[in-house]
């Protein structure tokens, strides 16, 4: 306990005498010695391995780090009595370039890139987890066999193939403000990754006019981009949100972080009325205030085509390190309790399919109904296709829908520099993005 202010109260006069400077010296020195002694005792339990300790990497800070703590830290530090070093990181892709090229990569990493931790698995950087995950958990592109093994696994995952709208609003209206430019919430700010939200639209178009045949060809780079189906996929993006278009508009789609594109929505007036984006969106404040309802994306993209086809992104497991907490930590994030943990903090969803919501289970209707859609055996679930491709093509073409957005005539010169990137040797590309329609 602190000290007054003022510092310590001095005894009342005559009520009993001062300790002496020896005494107070004494004891100094005694409870000093006390504390290096228990500090000893940490740094020695530690060194003879009895507290072990296993290092994570991933993307989540704030709100989501604070969810990752409480639903699946926790209950493995105090059930298996392992240390968890966590660290998180909106530039998680280039601490870990940092840390492997140094040579001292965390023991487990959190990414949403399959592309990029194909590359990884290429340079042998990453453990095989044949034995340490269920068989037949997780869907083929939730957990992509390269090469005979499995290096990844979903913690969890979002939808990305709907727009959300104002509750209220109708089917009409939405209809209506689907032709609108000004009426889409558009940011493609993201930082270092800046674009991607631009990528996601280009993506989803393409797989609602053409489907998971056409997408997968794509996304594994069978399918040129200069190619007429992916062209008109970037044309139909620029005519919905308006490329070239309104100063202003284009402005605020380029300077708008992805996380505040949706405060119009509750803007009076209303600034805007849809927003294109995954489902995690929908514990923004502005969706929150406005009770934001989603519908597939399908009905709204111009020449849609395709049936029960969704994109879909996750957050992936991978192990780099392979000690014994490691693996503890590895069985833990694929068990069906901390699955069901991440659904029931709806901070995101499971795909795992011992974790299928039951009949009656509480939560938001919509929390529900994506869900489901997500465990659906019978549609289409198709991984978002820049993730799934080489991190180099996959900063490109992020860079290029922020380009594209200001200038629609560079669209030619912008495919033919994607296509001429994608067919550099050496490049890591997946086999499958799609679990159906292929």
């Amino acid at each position: 306990m602190s000290a007054p202010p003022s510092g310590p109260a001095p005894a009342a006069a005559g009520t009993r005498r001062r300790p002496s400077r020896r005494l107070i010296r004494t004891v100094t020195v005694g409870l000093c010695c006390l504390a290096v002694l228990a500090a000893a005792v940490v740094v020695g339990v530690r060194a003879l391995g009895q507290e072990p300790t296993v290092t994570l990497l991933a993307n989540w800070t704030g709100d989501d780090e604070r969810n990752l703590r409480a639903a699946v830290i926790e209950p493995f530090e105090r059930d298996h009595h392992i240390h968890v070093d966590y660290q998180g990181s909106s530039a998680e892709s280039q601490v870990l370039g940092a840390d492997v090229e140094a040579g001292t990569p965390p023991d487990v990493v959190v990414l949403t890139g399959p592309g990029e931790l194909a590359a990884y698995a290429g340079q042998n950087q990453l453990e095989p987890l044949d034995d340490l995950i269920p068989r037949d958990a997780f869907g083929s592109s939730w957990a992509t066999p390269l090469n005979g093994h499995v290096y990844w696994f979903p913690l969890k995952a979002d939808l990305k193939s709907i727009v959300w709208y104002p509750a209220g609003t109708s089917e009409r209206q939405r209809a209506q403000a689907a032709g609108r430019p000004g009426q889409w919430c558009v940011g493609l700010g993201s930082g270092a990754t800046s674009g991607w939200p631009g990528t996601d639209w280009i993506e989803d178009i393409l797989l609602q006019q053409y489907g998971p045949g056409i997408y997968q060809q794509w996304a594994r780079g069978e399918l040129p981009w200069q190619s007429p189906k992916v062209k008109g996929a970037w044309t139909t993006w620029g005519r919905m949100v308006g490329a070239g278009g309104k100063a202003d508009l284009v402005r605020r789609a380029l300077k708008t972080p992805y996380q505040k594109a949706s405060e119009p929505v509750t803007a009076r007036p209303r600034g805007c009325t849809l927003e294109h984006q995954a489902s995690f969106i929908r514990n923004q404040d502005a969706w929150k205030r406005a009770d934001g309802r989603y519908e597939p994306s399908a009905r709204l993209i111009p020449g849609a085509t395709a049936s029960d086809a969704w994109e879909v992104s996750g957050d992936l497991v991978a192990l780099l390190h392979d000690t014994p907490q490691a693996r503890e930590l590895i069985r833990h994030l694929a068990s069906a309790s901390v699955q069901r943990a991440w659904s029931a903090r709806e901070s995101g969803f499971s795909v795992d399919t011992r974790a299928r919501p039951a009949p009656g289970d509480a939560g938001s209707a919509w929390h529900r109904s994506l869900a489901a859609t997500l465990l659906d055996t019978r549609a289409a679930h198709c991984f978002d296709a820049s993730d799934a491709m080489p991190p180099a093509v996959r900063d490109a073409f992020a860079e290029a829908t922020i380009e594209f957005l200001a200038h629609p005539d560079h669209l030619p010169a912008l495919l033919k520099s994607l296509d001429t990137l994608s067919t550099t040797r050496d490049l890591t590309w997946l086999p499958t993005v799609c679990d159906h329609g292929t």
